[in-house]
């Protein structure tokens, strides 16, 4: 199979592309680099081409022959997009409508799709089955929401066969060590402590203490990045023998408030992380945990490495390299 994979220089695509290579895919990488990174790719071609100019997709699907495309390029900014839903809505939706109809023109009619699990917002139930209903707090939420709509419409209208990862916290770094983290500016938690520690943060703020939860802070579910390329390789080779087209959860069904990770990294580290308590910010939910049967029972994924030291450890590596790189 010939692959395409959209934002494949970002942090989950670079993963995905690399376990797409060792799995023998043939795959091809299309990024505007406006966030992605050229030292994340690690083989495959690479075309730079940016989604939201139509004109320059129909000619790339008509060369390429592509047989089924993951869908990872996004602006991914939650807080931005409550300050600026404009930009979200226009970019998000205009790139992934042009890129639908590349492949409808050409018969392109399989897609792995990245959306979130912010699209279920404040959470009636935990962990969040897939069934749960959607309510996006935010602009980059109802991007997502939105897409997975238009999913459900091509797919009645004209076969389009789709699935849907609804990703958690996507988390760590390949534990090879070849990739990892490297956005700018970063607003991940596990990032942003470890480059607190090492100098290239001034400040760690740790936002929201008065979640109702057991600390006070907020709890989240975190997956291993290399977790969330495996599953995507699972869903390639299972996507045409579907008999519907799927809404998957992606997590670990874990969740470790923010104080709680603190600790952890101390622990991994052996650092004392500082920081500084600073009001929530908007969009925040208290719990986020992922129902992952689904997932398991459909795909056979079972997350290899999303224990939380391990995606402390690798995440640390990588930063650790690149710190050394720049010293």
């Amino acid at each position: 199979m010939k692959i395409l994979v959209t934002g494949g220089a970002g942090f989950i695509g670079s993963h995905t592309v690399k376990e797409l290579l060792r799995k023998g895919f043939d795959t091809v990488i299309l990024d505007n680099f406006s966030s992605g990174r050229r030292e994340l790719v690690l083989g495959g071609e690479v075309i730079e081409a940016d989604l939201r100019e139509k004109a320059s997709l129909i000619p790339i699907f008509r060369s390429q022959k592509i047989d089924a495309v993951l869908h990872f390029a996004s602006l991914t900014q939650v807080e931005e997009s409550y300050k600026d839903p404009q930009k979200y809505y226009a970019h998000n939706l205009t790139s992934t409508l042009n890129l639908l109809e590349a492949m409808l023109r050409a018969g392109t009619k399989r897609i792995i799709f990245s959306s979130s699990a912010t699209v279920y917002g404040i959470p009636q139930q935990i962990p969040i089955p897939e069934t749960h209903p959607l309510s996006p707090p935010t602009a980059y939420g109802m991007t997502k929401y939105f897409v997975e709509k238009i999913l459900q419409d091509y797919h009645r209208a004209y076969g389009m066969k789709f699935i849907s990862f609804r990703y958690f916290n996507a988390a760590g770094a390949d534990p090879e060590g070849q990739l990892g983290e490297l956005h700018d500016p970063e607003t991940h938690l596990i990032p942003n402590i470890l480059l607190s520690l090492l100098g290239e943060k001034k400040d760690f703020n740790l936002f929201g203490t008065d979640h109702p939860t057991p600390d006070g802070t907020a709890i989240r579910d975190y997956v291993h990045v290399t977790d969330l390329a495996m599953a995507h390789v699972m869903a390639l080779n299972q996507i045409s023998s579907l008999a519907e087209c799927e809404f998957i959860n992606l997590g670990a069904n874990q969740g470790f408030s923010v104080l709680e990770i603190i600790k952890k990294v101390e622990k991994v580290t052996g650092k004392k992380v500082e920081y500084r308590k600073k009001p929530k910010r908007v969009g925040d939910v208290a719990v986020l945990l992922a129902s992952k049967e689904k997932a398991e029972q459909l795909l056979g994924w079972k997350p290899q490495h999303s224990d939380i030291e391990t995606i402390i450890e690798t995440a640390w590596n990588w930063f650790l390299k690149k710190a050394g790189k720049r010293k």
